[in-house]
């Protein structure tokens, strides 16, 4: 059963433009908390005290979970104007997963009151960072619904047209971050052998290169759209 529309990806509410950052990294003490990481290092680990929000000015973060067995779970990726973290704004206590860069990053770390006072103060903020949370559930659902209906073949698919922020305007095509396929079994939900398996099917057919960097074709949208 294939639930994508037949002609394109699901569109995602329109995003308002992102808020006056270098006005907000102007504002009192805020410029001590850009933090920057290289590619691996963890940004938080699951378990520990959920008390900032980040939002990412450059790179890619993973976000994962651990089950009581040691299982890891790919749960999302993430990119410049992206938020996470921000949990501890319902009233998380704990972090309830581990986010970690992917490639050089840098984040800007909100302690959870002033992001609160941020989001009442500055209505630019407060929108952009609604219409995150509308994306971001959006995504959960779809994501969810993917894993029930669609085969591995085709989750793989959408995945990299994810990663690749396939159908923004400003990125008509782009080079993914490096990511190992065990990363990509873990968020498509299936073996590294079948991961392989496509990616060279994949490549075969055009629709990815290696060339310095794994590089998405929008004609891999064809392999979500067959039924």
């Amino acid at each position: 059963m294939t639930w994508m529309p037949r002609n394109k990806l699901p569109k995602e509410p329109a995003v308002p433009s992102v808020f006056d950052l270098q006005a907000f990294l102007d504002s009192a003490g805020v410029l001590r908390r850009i933090v920057r990481f290289a590619r691996g290092k963890v940004i938080f680990t699951q378990g520990t005290p959920a008390n900032n929000v980040f939002y990412i000015q450059e790179g890619a973060v993973k976000l994962s979970v651990l089950s009581s067995s040691g299982k890891e779970a790919v749960v999302g990726m993430l990119g410049p104007g992206d938020f996470f973290g921000e949990g501890c704004l319902a009233g998380q206590p704990i972090r309830m997963g581990t986010a970690a860069a992917l490639e050089p990053t840098t984040v800007l770390r909100i302690q959870k009151r002033e992001m609160m006072r941020k989001l009442h103060e500055q209505s630019a903020l407060s929108d952009r960072f609604i219409a995150h949370m509308l994306v971001r559930n959006i995504r959960i659902e779809e994501d969810l619904v993917d894993q029930l209906f669609n085969s591995s073949e085709k989750r793989l698919a959408r995945t990299l047209l994810l990663l690749a922020r396939y159908g923004d305007d400003d990125r008509k095509e782009r080079v993914l971050p490096k990511l190992s396929q065990e990363t990509l079994a873990e968020m498509v939900g299936t073996t590294r052998s079948r991961v392989n398996f496509f990616m060279n099917k994949f490549r075969k057919l055009g629709f990815i290169q290696y060339n310095g960097g794994l590089k998405i074709n929008g004609s891999l949208l064809s392999v979500v759209l067959h039924n």
